[in-house]
């Protein structure tokens, strides 16, 4: 997800909505986070885990991306090499793909029933895959500028990739899916705010408004970064408070930091993965005001970077279906956690 805005500090962000900055922050959490040394490490984590499952969007520089085409199943067709007609999250000089990793096998459907029974019966979570596998092949539609409350943006981006063509929109998907199907599981009601199932899009005022009429209890972006080689590891979005237009994160700002750090304790725990090297000065978080899909939620919400889809060693983790099941699992005990406090 990338994008050129007036709050990005020269990196691009891979959420489908605009420029990140990098924020160094405080307080414990940051503390905590940043000496990744073991002992250290090993001390928040188990903060995380005891009130976990158990309780109660100038630029940065663009890498060449492929993308890909995915028909409305949950297996990803193979990638195509090609330019996305935007500066966005790959540069216009695509590289040739090769097929993208499989998905998992879910129903694709956007909208789901809850398992009968368990500890989240009653509650809704939206999963906000990032991009759409379809998006690059409707760039007129996606180009078109929408409302955030603070200004106006592109209505979406095609996303990033990795050197070998699995590209974001299809990693996002497929970690989304397992998401559902281990949330339903603890008996929530979960609903996709797209499931490969659209020609395009939603875009980023759309994809808010879907958690916002859903009155979810949370609702989670998922996505993949595409920065440079080197810059490693996930860091979680949380919105800055924006009170502009029909922008008002007032009274999301305090869950949805809650929610973040619940799902950044456990992601790291789940997959062994460290928080990210580039952004949020070593605490897997970062506060964003240029994001859409934040500033114009009213429920509490958060953003994924899983990791960099451009760094060798972090696409062999992305690429990973095994490893996409941890990620899965890291999400959803960090909404569990959340939602059962």
């Amino acid at each position: 997800m990338s994008y050129v805005g007036p709050d990005s500090d020269g990196f691009f962000d891979d959420d489908g909505e605009g420029p990140r900055r990098r924020r160094f922050r405080g307080g414990p959490l940051a503390v905590t986070l940043a000496a990744l040394v073991p002992t250290a490490l090993a001390g928040w984590v188990i903060w995380q885990v005891a009130g976990g499952p158990g309780d109660g969007e100038p630029a940065r520089t663009l890498p060449a991306a492929s993308h890909s085409s995915t028909a409305p199943q949950d297996t990803p067709s193979p990638s195509k090499s090609g330019d996305d007609g935007k500066k966005g999250k790959g540069s216009p000089g695509a590289t040739s793909a090769t097929s993208a990793p499989p998905a998992s096998a879910s129903a694709p459907t956007s909208a789901s029933k809850p398992a009968a029974s368990g500890p989240l019966k009653g509650k809704v979570v939206v999963i906000d895959p990032g991009h759409n596998p379809n998006n690059f092949r409707h760039t007129a539609e996606i180009n078109k500028l929408v409302d955030i409350g603070t200004n106006r943006k592109e209505c979406d981006t095609t996303g990033t990739s990795t050197n070998g063509g699995y590209t974001e929109a299809d990693f996002s998907l497929d970690v989304s899916r397992r998401l559902r199907t281990l949330l339903q599981q603890q008996g929530a009601t979960v609903e996709l705010t797209q499931n490969g199932d659209r020609a395009w899009g939603p875009c980023v005022d759309e994809r808010a408004q879907i958690g916002n009429k859903a009155h979810a209890d949370a609702v989670i972006s998922v996505h993949a970064d595409g920065s440079a080689v080197g810059n490693r590891g996930f860091h979680v979005i949380l919105p800055a408070s924006v009170k502009a237009g029909a922008a008002d994160t007032t009274a999301i700002m305090g869950p949805s930091r809650d929610l973040g750090e619940r799902v950044a304790g456990n992601f790291l725990r789940d997959t062994g993965s460290a928080p990210s090297n580039y952004i949020g000065g070593g605490t897997g978080l970062d506060v964003r005001k240029d994001l859409g899909g934040l500033n114009l939620s009213t429920v509490p919400k958060v953003f994924i970077e899983c990791g960099n889809m451009r760094d060798p060693k972090d696409a062999a983790l992305l690429t990973s279906g095994a490893w996409r099941q941890k990620a899965a699992q890291g999400i959803s005990d960090g909404i569990v956690s959340f939602l059962r406090q």
